[in-house]
């Protein structure tokens, strides 16, 4: 048996990857060693991230002068900032991809937060960001808003490599990967090699239970606080299910056939907000082969450290998980209305990051002329 939680994850098939990114974190070593030290495979970053990154330290002060030397406006400061963390981050993962036939070494870089209602505008800038990092270990992130399904595809279709974030419930899954095997088909038509081709459902867990354990405290009853802190795991356990049933259906197996990759689960928000729970809630508990765990770095030393990993979680927990989502709709709590509560909340939340991320690079901008 592997010595460490983090090996006996990717022992089991999780590929664990970092859910932070700073240039800092690139120039001083500490990425790389997460790699050797936590068995870390990928980073996957998003509007707060950078947001943070940027408003700390002093690491973006060199190229912030030359970009303001050149006359650059703020929106383009940021994209040149963002695609070099990525593609320096990529190269520092190109031996991981390499070893891992593509699957893994992923560095996620996401459009703006404000075309997540415009699949045209979405397209468009995921090849351009594709085209700018110039990596093949990249991943553009496309939100699962109805309108991200069409970028979805045509972005897949191009050959472009997708991680579709913001997924909440079911339902928007099945279409997200009908949306993926859409896009092979076309990629596929136009003579592209599908085995380039990679993609991950980011599936959010905490922020599910941050929602519905409100509306159980409020409840109060024995039986709605007996819920608590279950439903964001069962969703995600049905997620998994979803999963295995669309890549083994004949439209899929033509795919995989042909050289495509099944688009893998990626639990996404696995950072616990509720202090009374387990700080490893979120990772021991989807434990489950061919998939993707992106972790905060508080949650992947949680796990390093005191983590227990005793199998496979998921699979034959499906009926269980069932029981749970019945359970809170029998209380009144409809599963479809927090959901897209959700995926609302969840775009203005990074519409706000992204404001602060231009704001920082503005007021750096002007200081630096």
């Amino acid at each position: 048996m592997s010595s460490t939680p983090t090996a006996q994850l990717s022992d089991l098939g999780v590929s664990i990857w970092l859910d932070d990114l700073s240039r800092d974190r690139i120039t001083s070593g500490g990425l790389a060693a997460l790699i050797t030290e936590r068995d870390v495979v990928g980073v996957t970053t998003n509007p707060t991230i950078f947001a943070a990154a940027l408003a700390t330290g002093t690491t973006y002060d060199a190229q912030v002068r030359e970009l303001a030397a050149a006359g650059v406006d703020v929106t383009r400061a940021v994209f040149e900032i963002t695609t070099d963390d990525v593609a320096a981050a990529s190269d520092i993962f190109s031996s991981v991809y390499g070893a891992t036939g593509g699957q893994d070494g992923r560095v996620s870089i996401e459009v703006e937060p404000g075309l997540a209602h415009d699949a045209a505008g979405t397209i468009a800038q995921a090849q351009q960001l594709w085209k700018k990092v110039g990596r093949p270990n990249a991943m553009i992130k496309i939100p699962a808003t109805f309108e991200g399904l069409e970028a979805i595809t045509e972005t897949i279709a191009a050959g472009i490599s997708v991680n579709v974030t913001l997924i909440f419930s079911l339902e928007r899954h099945r279409a997200v990967i009908d949306a993926y095997l859409t896009g092979l088909e076309k990629a596929h038509a136009a003579g592209i090699d599908l085995s380039t081709i990679h993609s991950v459902a980011s599936f959010f867990v905490s922020r599910v239970d941050t929602e519905i354990d409100k509306r159980l405290v409020e409840i109060g009853t024995p039986e709605a606080l007996a819920l608590k802190s279950k439903a964001g795991i069962a969703n995600a356990r049905l997620a998994y299910e979803v999963f295995e049933q669309a890549f083994a259906t004949e439209r899929a197996a033509a795919l995989l056939a042909a050289g495509a990759n099944a688009q893998r689960p990626l639990w996404a928000s696995t950072g616990v907000k509720d202090p009374s729970l387990p700080d490893t809630l979120y990772v021991t508990e989807l434990a489950v082969g061919r998939t993707v765990n992106t972790m905060p770095e508080k949650t992947l030393q949680a796990t390093f450290d005191h983590g227990v990993i005793a199998g496979d979680a998921v699979t034959g927990s499906y009926d269980e998980a069932r029981d749970v989502l019945a359970a809170l709709d029998a209380l009144g709590i409809s599963y479809d209305e927090v959901t897209a509560l959700l995926e609302k909340e969840g775009v203005e939340k990074f519409i706000v990051s992204w404001n602060e991320l231009l704001d920082t690079v503005s007021a750096a901008l002007e200081a630096a002329r």
